[in-house]
């Protein structure tokens, strides 16, 4: 059978489940002195006589043995151990007392971990632990992942960029990291070599990502020595360079660590990067935000490009982490809010709030930060991971309106506060918000009775009832034609 795809949660190791009192799980049969580290994937539980069509791989699968034969427990076991189950979980109620011995037999005869469940616990208790030692698994993954990059962005701020990257990925993966020349010379290696033959492997599959004679080749390629897993990655910046990992293991989150190193080393290893680059970017970030459509075009191309503003951390290094998690190299920071310009679609981040703008060409992009601007309040405000802007869509009020006649009733409604942004942008936040104080003051970073006292304040100059629904429909209706 066909090794069956991972979840997107990381696996539990059966020695997790069996050290779990609260589950009270006993290994009785099935390779007791290396069952320990069998991963289980998630849970099945079925009662079929051949339950082989119903099996993914990689369950733990539990069965209380309601057609269970001891006539026909190894014909059971066999398929079972077929269709990839990794372990199976034995109930020993209500219909045995005990797991009949025809079945442990068998189980010892083709490896599989059989696990005996207490009597007084249900199947269900079993999953739940197992969903909650995932959750767990899943909770360290991603604390490693946001450290593993915080120490990538300070190891590319050191004064020699690209072995400090590879040493500190060499460290967090626990093992070898290597930058190739394109002839395929070791330019910068550093780490330990997991495996016997692991490095002389590693060569050759670095030329499989980078072939001589210009041959098309993957951008990546993996290969593994004994234990030791293997990786190529061909770096960006067209310089014919490429990383090179051995690693003794593969944890949960290896992947996206080695991917952030990769758009790391391909931004320090194109032409004139480094610090100044760094600075340089910054500061096209801050031009290109606030160009013209005309002085920004040439300098980015079409696009689409997608602005994201981001807290979570506030330093250059931190700035450089995001932009380099997000595949740009284009990041700046005021000290307070990390702002980034990219190509790419743009997903939450560990550690950050995001507010994005929908994707927008050269001469939107100026508005463009301002969506993300306000959609990263959003997110602030509702505690939410990422936040998008999105575009409202047409109704019929808008239909039926000229766009110069909304305009001039915008314009003329709105004239007694449109002097103060703070005003303007404290009511639109507001009515965003369904009139909640609370989440207007997180959004706007300032005290709930600042906002209160900002609304009152528009009230009074509108001459305007907030309490009434139509009033706020119409100051809502004026705000978006601004």
């Amino acid at each position: 059978m066909p090794e069956p795809s991972a979840p997107p949660t990381p696996p539990v190791p059966l020695a997790a489940l069996l050290a779990d009192t609260t589950l009270g799980l006993r290994l009785v049969a099935g390779l007791p002195g290396d069952a320990a580290g069998v991963p289980v994937h998630w849970v099945h539980t079925s009662e079929m006589a051949d339950p082989y069509p119903y099996l993914l791989g990689g369950e733990l699968l539990l069965t209380a043995g309601v057609q269970l034969v001891d006539a026909h427990a190894d014909t059971y076991v066999r398929r079972v151990v077929e269709a990839g189950a990794t372990a199976l979980g034995f109930g020993v109620a209500p219909v045995y007392d005990t797991v009949p011995d025809s079945l442990a037999d068998a189980c010892d005869r083709h490896g599989l971990p059989l696990l005996e469940i207490p009597r007084r616990i249900p199947f269900t208790t079993v999953a739940r632990g197992v969903w909650r030692l995932m959750a767990e698994a899943r909770h360290r993954e991603l604390r490693r992942v946001t450290e593993a990059q915080q120490g990538l962005a300070a190891a590319a701020a050191r004064p020699d960029p690209v072995p400090a990257v590879l040493r500190q990925l060499a460290v967090r993966l626990g093992g070898r990291a290597v930058l190739f020349a394109p002839d395929g010379a070791e330019l910068h290696a550093t780490g330990r070599d997991p495996a016997p033959g692991s490095r002389t492997a590693l060569v050759r599959l670095a030329r499989v990502v980078n072939p001589p004679g210009g041959v098309s080749a993957p951008a990546s390629a993996t290969d593994t020595v004994g234990d030791a897993r293997l990786a190529a990655y061909a770096l960006g910046g067209g310089q014919g360079l490429v990383l090179g990992v051995a690693a003794g293991g593969r944890e949960a989150g290896d992947h996206t660590v080695t991917g952030v190193a990769v758009v790391l080393l391909s931004l320090l290893t194109a032409p004139h990067q480094g610090a100044a680059e760094a600075a340089r970017s910054a500061a096209l970030v801050r031009l290109l935000l606030g160009a013209e459509p005309a002085e920004a075009a040439p300098l980015l191309g079409p696009g689409p490009w997608t602005v994201v503003h981001a807290h979570g951390g506030a330093t250059p290094f931190a700035a450089s982490a995001l932009a380099a998690a997000l595949g740009s190299a284009l990041a700046e920071t005021d000290g307070v809010t990390v702002r980034v310009l990219t190509d790419r679609p743009v997903t939450a981040q560990p550690g950050w709030t995001l507010g994005v703008s929908a994707p927008a060409g050269p001469a939107a992009l100026a508005e463009a930060d301002t969506h993300a601007r306000r959609a990263l309040r959003h997110a602030a405000a509702t505690r939410t991971d990422l936040v998008r802007h999105r575009e409202p869509g047409p109704d019929a009020l808008t239909a039926l309106v000229p766009p110069e006649e909304a305009a001039a009733h915008a314009r003329a409604r709105l004239a007694p506060i449109a002097g103060s942004p703070a005003l303007t942008e404290t009511l639109r936040t507001w009515l965003s918000l369904h009139g909640s104080w609370d989440r207007t003051a997180v959004a706007l970073a300032v005290h709930r009775n600042t906002v209160r006292q900002r609304v009152a304040r528009c009230a009074a100059l509108l001459d305007a009832d907030l309490d009434e629904t139509d009033v706020r429909m119409d100051l809502w209706f004026a705000l978006r034609r601004l």
